[in-house]
């Protein structure tokens, strides 16, 4: 193994490629956070199914392909160069988000059917997502949510931590938090045979001490994702904190309340009048490519994979 380059080493040059694609790989990242898809969304946090499709269409005609939040958390993804990571992740495992029908496909108009829709009519539009599961698995019966997890599992989606109940682990006591923590992975693990890679605290709320919530004999993250009002940092940048990644809501520009701002339409349209701030591959996901202005911010982890133009 090479060693890694002292902070003040000369990072090599970048590929011609990274250079032509205008790579930049400390850009912004939007990790976009759903709650319930319905027909007739009810709540400001609902989306219905053609809001969820018209909004991943625009995503994958704006050059977004889909890495899961543990690839993301670990830098370790494969996107074309000159495109853009995103990543979907699906709070509190609702019946709209999956569901199989009759002949083992997933139930149109949850989540998942639209994810592969869009996937099918864009080719290179990963057909991925996280979700962030509660006890009650999409509201199935035992034996269906077992298949249905396993069917997610098999087919590239990724399961993630919600906690049992749904709770604010703010004002909970240390046995509290990792007991709805360790009790939600003990059930994933018994219905998918696999563990989850990250946690998202209910509410975007973290308890009095967040080691409680990062490790236990049940559980070992590598991040933590929250409820957040924003793109996140890459995972290469210094200021990348993997115990506190942020998210953008997905809701329209909504003039009553904060979303004219902070939820995914105006971040979207945000970088793509602005493309400089937004992460942009250099396709090699063995490098880092960035432009030189910026090779300050780079994590000291990734320095050795660093390159420069």
């Amino acid at each position: 193994m090479s060693p890694t380059p002292s902070a003040t080493a000369p990072i090599p040059a970048a590929a011609p490629g990274a250079v032509a694609a205008k790579a930049n790989e400390l850009g912004q990242v939007p990790v976009l956070m759903y709650h319930r898809i319905m027909k007739k969304p009810e709540l400001s946090l609902d989306r219905s199914s053609k809001e969820l499709y018209d909004e991943l269409t625009r995503l994958a005609r704006s050059g977004y392909v889909p890495v899961t939040a543990a690839e993301f958390v670990g830098g370790r993804f494969d996107v074309p160069a000159g495109r853009h990571p995103v990543v979907l992740t699906f709070d509190d495992s609702t019946p709209g988000h999956f569901g199989l029908d009759a002949r083992g496909d997933p139930k149109p108009d949850t989540a998942v059917a639209v994810i592969e829709q869009v996937a099918r009519e864009n080719p290179g539009f990963r057909p991925v997502a996280t979700f962030y599961l509660n006890k009650d698995l999409f509201q199935l019966g035992e034996a269906e949510a077992a298949a249905g997890v396993r069917w997610l599992v098999q087919h590239g989606f990724e399961l993630g931590n919600h906690t049992t109940t749904h709770p604010d682990l703010a004002g909970m006591s240390e046995k509290q938090v990792r007991d709805e923590i360790g009790g939600m992975e003990d059930e994933i693990l018994r219905v998918s045979g696999t563990h989850t890679s990250t946690l998202a605290y209910p509410f975007g709320s973290a308890p009095r001490k967040k080691a409680w919530a990062r490790e236990d004999a049940r559980y070992r993250f590598q991040g933590i994702f929250l409820a957040g009002w924003r793109p996140s940092e890459s995972p290469f940048d210094e200021k990348f904190d993997r115990w506190a990644i942020n998210r953008v809501r997905s809701e329209g520009k909504i003039a009553e309340n904060d979303c004219k701002r902070y939820c995914s339409t105006a971040w979207l349209e945000y970088l793509d009048r602005n493309p400089d701030e937004r992460y942009t591959s250099d396709g090699d996901p063995d490098t880092v490519t960035i432009p030189r202005a910026a090779q300050d911010r780079i994590a000291k982890d990734y320095r050795a994979r660093a390159r420069v133009y």
